[in-house]
């Protein structure tokens, strides 16, 4: 109802680059999309990014990359949506007042015959799991701040749905 005042994000998802940036605030993160999660039957987020790397030597936290695959770019759901709502978290707080954040993710690369069916339903359900309160999935060159947030999107790439 509300979605023309929610803060856009544009998400840039690659198995070796995660940016996130709030499009009306300019603020942005880049990094590798790992967690670090503690070991036992309620894992916990130990770290994000680039600080995830610094337990992959621990013996009690697991560091895995839910978007490194070699057939498909969303290889870990339950895992990918932590990682994308840690990332969105540290972009700021949020308060009890603020509305969904309205999502525009772009995954990065051009898989062998494009991307399937079921790998366009994860990337949305990825979005849907954070709390946005739209998604749109955009295929081709990287998007403007004009573009995202006037929802003119060039005719060199596709929305897939």
């Amino acid at each position: 109802m509300f979605d023309f005042l929610a803060a856009p994000l544009y998400i840039r998802i690659s198995p070796f680059k995660l940016s996130v940036r709030n499009v009306k605030t300019g603020l942005s993160i880049n990094e590798v999309p790992e967690i670090a999660l503690s070991r036992g039957p309620n894992p916990r987020v130990l770290d994000i990014g680039d600080k995830a790397a610094l337990h992959k030597s621990s013996k009690t936290a697991i560091v895995i990359n839910p978007f490194a695959h070699p057939r498909s770019l969303v290889s870990d759901f339950s895992t990918g949506k932590r990682v994308l709502k840690a990332f969105v978290r540290q972009l700021g707080k949020r308060s009890r007042f603020r509305l969904a954040h309205r999502i525009v993710l772009h995954p990065q690369g051009e898989p062998a015959g494009g991307y399937t069916q079921v790998e366009i339903r994860a990337l949305h359900d990825l979005a849907r799991g954070i709390g946005a309160s739209s998604v749109v999935v955009w295929q081709g060159p990287e998007l403007t701040n004009e573009q995202i947030l006037t929802r003119r999107y060039p005719t060199t790439g596709q929305l897939l749905e």
